[in-house]
């Protein structure tokens, strides 16, 4: 998925600034040498070919063997001055996506730019280092022209929910001949938030009525609020017509009511971790952390009010206006705290239910 881009610089793009550097990391990126060189399968065989020719030479000092020797030797040369050229002058830049989720594929695009004015650069492949990850996304760029910039994308499937942080990329070149991989490493930082997966989840039907704290739905019905006024019509409660209005218009006005307001929904999530907690009590914890996501938005597409609480006191709230958004990256990086001696689990942070048994939530107020 490549295409060209004709502008002067892509330093404009989005892209996280870099922070200030220790002063380990200070030497480590000074004392790292700045071209890494690796064999490949076909650079190995001709290495041996090149070291088998001139132990031949040495020995019989024949002038053709000689000869041969030199231009096996210039080829490596060769080799390595062009993909100096190819590997200089080159800027990257990461652009990540709005959000992500656990178990959806999403795309990064990597966009690399050639700064050099007359030389183009080719067969660039660019890997995207991730923090503790291994590095197993990379993008191929044939031919990188002068003062262009080629995007590429990679699609990637998380498997966590969390922070995921981009530290770097790895630039590499096997050009011109193959026999040799050069690469360098640039410093590029860049987060992106996972939010937890979300399963889909049967809700208990909403009671009649106004519950305190919920937000007025607009549009008709029948709730406490009045929407407007209408000429009656045959059927409608008469208990609503408007007696001023009706002698001022001469027919029958009543009042037109708005919709019952949904109710806030308070979701509770237990961040205690006992003492003897292990493996099963993590998985466990995230069984949790996905159930309460998968019931905020069930509750958020009927239109209700949801906030999420822990037992750690932190808490985030998200409604129609601002979208599923603040819950689950809340959801996405809450961690939990150790538990104070004598704690107990507070009822109703049980293990998350059957997908698609009923779910009911306790309202707030």
């Amino acid at each position: 998925m490549d295409r060209r881009r004709e502008h002067p610089s892509p330093r404009s793009q989005r892209q996280k600034p870099a922070t200030t550097r220790t002063f380990w990391q200070r030497v480590r990126d000074s004392v790292r040498p700045p071209r890494r060189l690796k064999f490949t399968r076909e650079g190995k065989f001709f290495v041996g070919i090149t070291m088998g020719v001139g132990f031949a030479a040495i020995n019989t000092a024949n002038n053709l063997l000689y000869l041969l020797l030199g231009m096996l030797l210039a080829l490596i040369v060769v080799s390595g001055i062009m993909s100096e050229i190819s590997l200089r002058d080159l800027t990257v830049v990461r652009r990540l996506p709005l959000r992500a989720q656990v178990g959806k594929p999403h795309l990064v695009e990597i966009e690399v730019f050639n700064h050099k004015s007359r030389v183009p650069s080719y067969a660039i492949e660019v890997e995207d280092l991730r923090a503790g990850q291994p590095a197993d996304k990379r993008c191929f760029f044939l031919k990188i022209s002068p003062k262009s910039a080629q995007v590429a994308a990679y699609r990637r499937t998380p498997t966590k929910r969390g922070r995921d942080l981009h530290v770097g990329f790895r630039i590499a070149t096997r050009f011109p001949f193959g026999l040799f991989e050069k690469s360098r490493e640039i410093t590029a930082e860049g987060d992106l938030i996972i939010y937890p997966a979300v399963d889909p989840v049967q809700l208990q039907a909403a009671s009649a009525g106004r519950t305190r704290g919920g937000d007025g739905a607009l549009g008709r019905g029948f709730g406490d609020d009045f929407l407007g006024l209408k000429v009656m019509r045959t059927g409608e409660d008469p208990r609503d017509i408007h007696w001023k209005k009706s002698a001022a218009a001469g027919q029958l006005v009543m009042r037109e009511r708005a919709r019952e307001a949904r109710p806030d929904i308070s979701l509770p999530l237990d961040v205690a971790r006992p003492d003897g907690g292990g493996e099963e009590w993590d998985l466990g914890f995230e069984r949790r952390v996905r159930d309460v996501a998968s019931r905020a938005v069930a509750h958020l597409k009927r239109g209700d009010a949801v906030t999420v609480r822990t037992s750690a006191g932190g808490c985030a709230h998200s409604d129609r206006t601002s979208g599923a958004d603040p819950v689950l990256r809340y959801l996405a990086l809450v961690q939990p705290v150790s538990a104070p001696p004598g704690h107990r689990r507070p009822s109703g942070h049980g293990e998350a239910p059957r997908p698609g048994a009923g779910v009911t939530a306790r309202r707030a107020g």
